[in-house]
């Protein structure tokens, strides 16, 4: 029988040219071929030599572990593999590999982000408008059964797509909902707050912006403190001065807090990939489809807590918990997750006096940095 096996996640030097969003075949110590992520056969082994993985073109528990460990140096400990809008065989795919990665307890694997399919095509972002569509009975049943084998489900919805009734069940049944890539106004907004919507996906960024006559999405993130927002601090996505006003404006409980919205890139030096069919390019810190709208970003959590601190001008205490506690509570985590007390996670992160990281536990485990 041939060793058959797929080299991914970086780009491929032939001897002459280069190869983006390109896999390397190789068949008993030989080059087979060198052909693009998309078609790379399904039935040989693929070893990923990077970061470089997209959920959405591989749904399973090996991207979700290349994933955590891609994120693991630049900070983070836990996050919520994204899968944005899909087909339905992939979304199942994708909650499938969740819920083994759950069973196994991978390290840094704290759950799913479902961003779609069920959105508004008016602020459709990056995700393709063919594949958006209404939730059906369905869908919620697909969700509420997920969530119970996952430790955190969150799932971004716009309500031009779904029902208030079923935000309510979903919540009830503990999703995390969140509103995104909406153009709703915010008396829309509110209602679907009421009916267990708890946090804004992207604060400014795919949604109605503040308007002397409307507040829209954006506005009601800010004004209902029930809701949390993630914010995209990069100074691509939202102006520093406008992150200040929001800081300042936000009624709590809810928090804004800091999302990475990272894509295939993070620890590689890929400068483009294939998502969905459609070239996603890597240039001056921002990822952007052919026609230039943004597609995810090209940021680690660490990066942002330097922008929100250096840039922003928060204290580095307050910059911190946007990234650890603010997040955890947005999610119903906080009693084990971004902040250390007695019998809380050991999840750790050692910081150089210059915001480096020096090196990451996750339970307990070194996952990054020296020995010792």
């Amino acid at each position: 029988m041939s060793d058959r096996f797929a080299l991914t996640g970086a780009r491929i030097f032939d001897g002459d040219d280069w190869h983006e969003g390109h896999t390397l075949v190789v068949r008993d110590g030989l080059v087979e071929a060198i052909l693009p992520t998309s078609a790379t056969p399904s039935d040989i082994r693929v070893v990923d030599t990077g970061g470089g993985v997209m959920l959405n073109d591989h749904p399973d528990v090996a991207s979700i572990e290349t994933i955590c460990k891609a994120h693991a140096p630049f900070g983070t400990t836990a996050l919520l593999a994204t899968l944005i809008t899909d087909t339905s065989d992939i979304t199942a795919a994708a909650i499938a590999a969740g819920e083994a990665a759950a069973r196994q307890k991978m390290p840094g694997f704290l759950g799913l982000h479902l961003e779609g399919p069920h959105l508004s095509v008016a602020r459709k972002g990056a995700h393709d408008p063919a594949l958006i569509r209404p939730m059906t009975d369905a869908d919620q049943a697909m969700l509420i059964a997920a969530r119970q084998k996952l430790p955190v489900l969150l799932t971004t919805v716009a309500p031009e797509s779904v029902e208030p009734a079923r935000v309510s069940a979903l919540a009830r049944a503990g999703v995390i909902v969140s509103l995104g890539h909406s153009d709703t106004g915010y008396a829309t907004a509110s209602t679907f707050a009421e009916a267990g919507a708890s946090v804004v996906t992207h604060l400014f960024n795919a949604m109605s912006q503040i308007g002397n006559r409307e507040p829209g999405l954006a506005g009601a993130a800010i004004d209902i403190g029930t809701l949390s927002a993630g914010l995209i601090a990069d100074g691509i996505h939202v102006d520093p001065t406008t992150i200040k006003i929001a800081l300042r404006a936000k009624q709590g409980p809810g928090k804004i807090v800091l999302v990475s919205d990272a894509m295939a890139t993070i620890g590689t030096d890929m400068s483009s990939f294939t998502l969905n069919g459609r070239i996603i390019y890597r240039r001056d810190g921002s990822l952007r489809l052919a026609d230039g709208t943004l597609a995810g970003a090209d940021l680690d959590m660490i990066s942002a807590v330097r922008y929100i601190h250096r840039v922003v001008g928060l204290d580095l205490s307050e910059a911190l918990r946007m990234a650890s506690l603010y997040p955890a509570q947005a999610i119903g985590q906080s009693h084990r997750l971004g902040r250390f007390a007695n019998g809380t996670a050991a999840d750790i992160v050692a910081l150089s006096d210059n915001l480096d990281i020096k090196s990451v536990w996750i339970g307990g485990n070194k996952v990054f940095g020296i020995s010792g």
